[in-house]
């Protein structure tokens, strides 16, 4: 790291100039603040700093739009950008432009010097970005400012230049797809066809005809040629959905793809070069399929180059309220009546669990629209809507108590009892003690991790475990970590 560093900070907020200044003193750096882009832009070209830290919304210009001519002039000067406006949009205009890292509004103070540490401890070599396309409006592809969301439009961000495999995973109706569509949309190959494939709606005999093509008298039925999907995508990006429900003998063929970068058709002789950025989905845990031989190993890390977690519905609680009226507002545009929802009505949507995620909350928001006269939701509607919606997908009773008297070891029983049916005649693969405790154990640190808040000395103490016990696992089960950043004022 560079000690004693010029950092040149630009943000309209005294508040947050203010404590730039403090906490980048501590680390020995001098800081010299404003509140203009002007001024920033003056100290740059007269040579001063070695870092930029700039908001983007600046009563004079926008912070984007002075990234690239700060570039130009200065090819190695490293660019912070920051932004309350914390969309999908934003982080990728940053990254695009030569931003060496983008952080939202609200930050974590711990997280901006450690973000400041690593552009000035990079390389003093000129970064190469992709040039800047034209403004293309606020038409966000995802949707929500919270925590989470925030991590997955950073890592987003830094994909787009890539081509690098993407494993999205998530439950269902949390938006997997839409992950896959941006990366396509704002990535180098958006001009290219976007071509996805759901595994789970394909019958299990046409699924390698589907992906790679057939000839002609390859099968009967097969009358005349057919393309696949890798070819219909050639140039573009092809999404693998539900990659969990890929029969084994496709599973071989995909992994030669991967390997080799090239297929055949069913029925054909000619190599045919595959020219695709692949993003996968699932719903299910390919750790456990692997575990039960559903699933190849090896072509799970193919896949997982990327790992990319949508977090569900219920976790980002904070996210509704926007998600909810851009949903209204999107049907409007589809004929269906302009609806607005109570302050009331908005607090008992952020207290439901949304078992069937954003999807649930789009079909609910659809049926406002379209099913009630008042253009003001009130909550007593709301009310009534979450209460049909849950005596349709919760057991009864009975059901309830029945599983209430289910032990932990009667659950496990019946776990391995599927496990090994799964194999029919055959064995289940060797090593099944330590594959058994593992999903045991990932759960179990999971569900601690989360009570905790990502806190793992805590959550050690609650799991009576070494602290760095606990990490070993952490890293070697793969349980993610999601932690509540410390809230700091922004604007």
């Amino acid at each position: 790291m560079s000690a004693g560093a010029t950092i040149l900070v630009a943000d309209d907020d005294r508040a947050i100039r203010t404590v730039l200044h403090q906490a980048l003193g501590r680390q020995g750096h001098t800081v010299r603040s404003t509140g203009t882009a002007s001024t920033l832009w003056q100290w740059v070209q007269e040579g001063e700093g070695q870092l930029v830290i700039t908001d983007v919304v600046m009563p004079d210009e926008n912070g984007l739009d002075l990234v690239p001519r700060i570039r130009k002039l200065r090819p190695d000067l490293r660019i912070i950008v920051m932004s309350a406006q914390s969309t999908l949009l934003t982080a990728v205009r940053a990254t695009e432009r030569g931003a060496f890292e983008y952080l939202p509004k609200p930050f974590d103070l711990n997280e901006l010097i450690s973000v400041v540490n690593r552009a000035l401890s990079a390389p003093a070599t000129s970064m190469q970005r992709a040039a800047a396309r034209p403004d293309e409006g606020e038409r966000l592809p995802l949707i929500g400012r919270s925590p989470a969301m925030q991590e997955i439009y950073r890592t987003l961000a830094r994909l787009m230049s890539t081509d690098l495999t993407v494993m999205v995973t998530g439950e269902s109706g949390a938006g997997k797809e839409l992950v896959a569509r941006a990366l396509h949309d704002y990535g180098k190959r958006r001009k290219g066809p976007f071509i996805a494939l759901n595994m789970a709606a394909i019958p299990r005999e046409l699924i390698e005809s589907e992906l790679f093509g057939h000839e002609r008298g390859a099968f009967t039925g097969a009358v005349q040629r057919s393309a696949g999907k890798f070819e219909q995508a050639s140039g573009g990006t092809l999404f693998l959905d539900e990659i969990g429900d890929m029969p084994p003998e496709a599973q071989t063929r995909l992994l030669r793809v991967l390997q080799e970068g090239e297929y055949m058709t069913v029925g054909g002789r000619t190599p045919i070069k595959a020219n695709v950025r692949i993003v996968a989905a699932t719903h299910r845990d390919l750790r456990r399929l692997i575990q039960q031989g559903l699933f190849r190993e090896d072509l799970y890390y193919r896949l997982n180059v990327v790992p990319i977690r949508l977090p569900p519905l219920r976790e980002r609680l904070d996210d509704i309220p926007e998600l909810a009226n851009h949903y209204l507002q999107a049907a409007t545009t589809d004929g269906l009546p302009t609806k607005v929802l109570s302050p009331e009505a908005m607090t008992r949507l952020k207290q439901h669990r949304w078992p069937g995620n954003v999807r649930e909350l789009v079909n609910l928001v659809r049926r406002l629209s379209a099913l009630y006269s008042e253009e003001i939701i009130g909550v007593e509607t709301i009310e009534t809507e979450l209460a049909d919606a849950m005596s349709a997908i919760e057991p009864t009773s009975s059901s309830t108590e029945m599983a209430d008297d289910v032990s932990l070891a009667d659950a496990v029983d019946r776990h391995l009892q599927s496990m090994f049916a799964a194999h029919g005649d055959r064995l289940p693969p060797d090593g099944m003690y330590d594959r058994v405790i593992s999903e045991v154990e990932r759960p179990l640190l999971a569900l601690a991790l989360g009570a905790t808040r990502g806190n793992q000395l805590r959550a050690a103490r609650l799991l009576g475990l070494n602290r760095n016990t606990l990490r070993k696992k952490i890293k070697d089960l793969d349980v993610p970590v999601v932690r509540t950043p410390q809230v700091r004022r922004g604007g």
